[in-house]
């Protein structure tokens, strides 16, 4: 893990950020390793640097690297590359794949089996972003590293 000047990525100019980055291959045990890679930054984080990173940000942060690798592998030839980098109160999970098409998020649908990984996303996110780049796409999704007491989880109903 490195800190390192971002720059363009997000962060403002002079601000550093906490950040792991890896090429994952086409094979099936990808996706695994990408979870397992941003629970090992995460627990860094919180050992190296301090940050009170809770139990539920590293759950979040897991399942959407989990649905973000996978629509990559599943929808895009090629690599995928996967940056994880602390910013500021937010985790930022950055997939880049191949594919210069954009994701949607389609029509709520209960009798509809599968394709529900771009919902979740959304929902536990607190911030989502998808932008082409001069080859494929980049998405980026945000997720708090600290729980607010005071708060309600995403989706459920205000106290």
């Amino acid at each position: 893990m490195e800190s390192s000047p971002v720059g363009e990525d997000g962060v403002t100019p002079g601000e550093r950020a906490v950040r792991t980055a890896i090429a994952l291959d086409t094979d099936g045990a990808d996706i695994a390793k990408a979870r397992h890679v941003a629970v090992d930054f995460l627990t860094r984080v919180r050992a190296e640097h301090g940050l009170p990173v809770s139990e539920r940000a590293v759950d979040l942060t897991r399942l959407v690297v989990s649905e973000l690798v996978t629509n990559a592998r599943k929808y895009a030839p090629g690599p995928v590359l996967l940056d994880l980098r602390v910013v500021g109160d937010f985790v930022e999970v950055v997939v880049w794949d191949s594919d210069p098409e954009l994701p949607t998020a389609r029509a709520a649908d209960a009798g509809r089996v599968g394709q529900h990984g771009l919902e979740i996303v959304m929902a536990v996110a607190q911030g989502f972003e998808a932008q082409r780049q001069p080859v494929g796409k980049r998405i980026t999704a945000r997720i708090a590293l600290f729980d607010d007491p005071g708060a309600a989880a995403p989706g459920a109903p205000p106290r």
